[in-house]
């Protein structure tokens, strides 16, 4: 086996898109949760407008301005859609290249293993010889 793990490269590939998938998912989920204050704010603001009227027209503009407040509040509700949509795709990206990554990541992880398993086996090779060959002799003073 080599020494080297031969798909360092593509593992690191792996990690940076993860890490750009993540940023996604972030930023997906930022904007969702913007979005979704935005129309809890804008229902809450369309709640707390009770008008009186006091004429006709004054009732002809409260019901113009609460048809219009309902548009908007289907406007909102499509982008809250729109964006849970959105977040629901980044999340799943982000889930795909996490698995990509976390199966490199093990291949990596066995062949780390593997070289420490063969560096013992050779150290414990090495030390078997010495041990079978004895006290060296011929080192100066026993002759």
């Amino acid at each position: 086996m080599g020494r080297e793990f031969r798909l360092s490269g593509l593992l690191r590939l792996r990690d940076a898109q993860e890490a750009q998938a993540a940023g996604r998912l972030a930023s997906a989920n930022a904007g969702l949760r913007d979005g979704a204050a935005r129309s809890a704010r804008a229902r809450a603001e369309a709640e707390d407008s009770a008008a009186e009227a006091d004429s006709s027209a004054t009732l002809l503009a409260i019901a113009a301005a609460r048809a219009s407040t309902r548009g908007m509040l289907v406007e909102l509700d499509g982008l809250v859609a729109t964006l849970e949509s959105g977040a629901r795709a980044a999340a799943e990206e982000h889930r795909a290249a996490r698995r990509s990554a976390v199966a490199l990541q093990k291949l990596g992880d066995r062949h780390a293993e593997e070289r420490a398993r063969e560096d013992l086996a050779r150290e414990q090779t090495t030390l078997d010889e010495l041990a079978a060959r004895g006290p060296e002799t011929g080192r100066g003073g026993d002759r």
